[in-house]
């Protein structure tokens, strides 16, 4: 993984995973951020390897791993799918336009659906982002034209995806 260097203060600076830089270190210990870089390498790791690998005991990452956990820094654990591997060939990234005073209801309808990865309250000429992966032609088709046939949903402007170039949500 690509390392990189941060400035604590005059005197010391954090050889961190690159994907850590963006964290306010002033709200966050250098422990904390070292914990939360190993679990993004590898959320299967061990506290005592985690432990081993920034240098403190394995009381301490357990215990600033529970804090992480109710303080829902970490909202939960799991494994990244390669989709095409799955019989997901397809992305496709959908803008929707809601009816006026309606947008949080398309929403929470949009977001149950399990093939959708993320749904995005957005500005600008159209109400949300839907990100959703799809089997085939047909079912984005389908989903597209039935499943967003709500009575809320004013229009869709669909986009597929030709190729991911990245697609990695594990950074902070």
């Amino acid at each position: 993984m690509r390392r990189h260097s941060i400035l604590v203060n005059d005197n010391y600076s954090l050889e961190i995973p690159f994907i850590c830089q963006f964290v306010d270190i002033i709200r966050m210990g250098e422990t904390d951020v070292k914990i939360l870089g190993e679990l993004l390498s590898d959320a299967r790791l061990s506290f005592r390897r985690i432990a081993d690998e920034i240098g403190v005991s394995p009381p301490t990452v357990l215990a600033r791993v529970k804090k992480l956990e109710s303080d829902s820094v970490i909202k939960c654990y799991s494994a990244i799918l390669d989709h095409e591997k799955l019989g997901y060939d397809l992305t496709a990234i959908i803008e929707v336009t809601s009816v006026k005073g309606k947008i949080a209801e398309v929403e929470k309808h949009i977001a149950k659906f399990p093939n959708v990865c993320a749904v995005y309250d957005i500005t600008g000429l159209t109400d949300m982002i839907v990100i959703a992966k799809f089997k085939n032609r047909t079912h984005l088709s389908n989903f597209v034209k039935k499943d967003l046939a709500l009575p809320y949903v004013d229009r869709t402007n669909t986009h597929v995806v030709l190729i991911s170039v990245k697609e990695d949500f594990r950074f902070f």
